[in-house]
């Protein structure tokens, strides 16, 4: 699974971003999508997941500010920042989780990281 991911950039506080990644390659059995972030310094984090079903979690620190949503057609998963603050500032990077079985029934579980993309919040 190759997963590209995009809409980074520089917003002032309060501000709103959207990214978008989308898988392509062998994306049989894709399960969970979802945006982690990664501040200089610090681990990477999680911010949003999304399942296939459509069932979302998220950080407390983003809960109400930020909506991770997933078109399972175009596989392709988003995540519209609203109301932006500076610690939001990190490189952000998109996550695919992936779930199939091969020809004699055994599971292939992996997970797959995108680029990554800058968010920057200017106060």
């Amino acid at each position: 699974v190759q997963l590209q991911a995009s809409g980074g950039g520089l917003v002032q506080a309060g501000g709103s971003l959207r990214l978008s990644c989308t898988a392509s390659g062998n994306i049989r059995g894709l399960n969970t999508m979802g945006w982690y972030r990664q501040a200089p310094g610090k681990e990477r984090d999680l911010v949003a997941t999304i399942t296939s079903a459509g069932v979302t979690n998220y950080a407390d620190s983003v809960k109400g500010r930020f909506t991770i949503s997933r078109d399972n057609a175009k596989n392709t998963v988003s995540l519209q920042m609203n109301t932006l603050k500076p610690e939001d500032t990190a490189v952000y990077y998109c996550r695919a989780d992936q779930l199939y079985y091969l020809g004699d029934g055994s599971p292939v579980a992996e997970g797959h990281w995108g680029q990554g993309t800058l968010v920057t919040v200017s106060s």
